[in-house]
């Protein structure tokens, strides 16, 4: 049901522009501060209790090793039986130290030498949203500096902190990809540099909410990746973040200049944690560049929403007919998982045509921050401070 998804290069020059001038958004000491995963250059911070089981080391793309100590134990809260709703289970914040990283060993090419030299590392993980018996992949991308420089063939070590509990576990080792090596997962591409991890059968994740940990053994750089196990029928919100979280649509590339993250409009986050807390799992879909991922977590959690899954594009943004084309393929996706998308945001046609081409129903749960949408009949608010009350009265859709 994955597939790639159409981009335009029209932010090519605005972003590399942007990031030259605040020398790269490469997991700053402000950036860790507030989110743990953030992409770092050295995997500081000691683990919580590292649970290693008998990892195993092997090359190539899509190398697993043996699973860790908590084996392939679902966690709790599954979905119900019997037209039973499903067991609540509270969004976790997952930020749990990350383990230690070891030390760094050689690079396996001298020219890993050279791509580091390209600058600050750009790493960023691919979140995922699976529904039970789906295969279960970990999906990286590593690359340096403005010019994305991919990483070849270098080994990464993959972590998993299962149910976001805090016990980290070893699940093996893999390689970076050279381009085109790999086949497409999830609808990722290889496109150079990326890793291709399959979680083995006895290692599988259950319902919940689960981080992987991807750490470069060459210079200890690392990135990290939310895998969402969602029981069928699970109710999630989906969001845009350009114009509909952040103040205006383009505050995220002028904030860039200056190293900051976006203001946020009023009572956004408050309305979203208390859908959370009704049962509904964030899902949070932008337009936005696939170098911007973990900029786009770190607004998230500065701001205090819900955690959840962070899509962006899979390659330079896209806008138009291409991000009607992005977001729609998005809601069909999680649709196709057997999630139920209950709720959306947005502030543009392009979120409005996409949310109508998905079916989202009613109409007053498609809601479009200070946009009217005319054309599809969607809801408009002018303050997230409308919402609180209604949100607040509402049942809860699981036990």
């Amino acid at each position: 049901m994955f597939r790639p998804r159409r981009a335009t290069p029209h932010l090519t020059a605005l972003l590399l522009t942007a990031l030259l001038g605040c020398g790269s958004s490469d997991g700053s000491a402000e950036d860790e501060a507030s989110s743990p995963g953030a992409t770092t250059g050295a995997g500081a911070g000691a683990g919580a209790g590292v649970g290693v089981g008998g990892a195993a080391s092997s090359t190539g793309s899509s190398s697993s090793g043996a699973s860790g100590a908590q084996g392939g134990a679902a966690s709790s809260g599954g979905g119900g039986s019997g037209g039973e709703p499903p067991t609540c289970m509270a969004v976790p914040a997952c930020d749990a130290p990350p383990p230690p990283p070891g030390a760094k060993i050689d690079w396996k090419h001298t020219s890993s030498s050279l791509t580091v030299l390209a600058g600050a590392a750009n790493h960023r993980g691919r979140d995922l949203v699976l529904a039970p018996g789906d295969e279960q992949w970990i999906l990286g991308k590593f690359a340096y500096g403005v010019i994305d420089k991919d990483l070849k063939d270098e080994q990464v070590d993959v972590w998993l902190l299962r149910d976001c509990g805090s016990s980290w576990e070893l699940l093996g080792t893999t390689s970076t990809t050279e381009e085109n090596a790999h086949a497409t997962v999830e609808g990722v591409e290889d496109s150079g540099g990326r890793v291709y991890f399959q979680i083995p059968p006895d290692a599988a994740l259950g319902p919940g909410r689960h981080r992987a940990h991807l750490v470069v053994r060459g210079d200890l750089s690392t990135t990290d990746v939310f895998i969402e196990v969602l029981a069928p029928g699970a109710p999630v919100f989906v969001s845009d973040i350009d114009g509909t979280l952040t103040t205006t649509e383009t505050e995220e590339f002028t904030a860039l200049l200056s190293g900051a993250l976006p203001d946020v409009n009023v009572d956004a986050p408050a309305a979203f944690q208390a859908l959370a807390d009704k049962g509904y799992r964030p899902v949070y879909v932008s337009a936005r560049p696939e170098l911007l991922v973990q900029r786009s977590r770190d607004f998230l959690a500065l701001h205090g929403f819900p955690p959840g899954i962070v899509h962006t594009t899979l390659a330079l943004g896209a806008t138009g007919a291409a991000a009607v084309d992005f977001k729609s393929g998005e809601l069909e996706d999680l649709s196709g998982k057997g999630a139920a998308v209950q709720w959306a945001f947005g502030n543009t046609d392009t979120d409005a045509e996409a949310y109508d081409s998905a079916g989202v129903q009613p109409l007053d749960r498609r809601v479009f921050y200070q946009f009217d949408d005319t054309l599809y009949g969607g809801r408009t608010i002018q303050a997230y401070t409308e919402l609180l009350a209604e949100i607040a009265a509402l049942p809860p859709v699981c036990n």
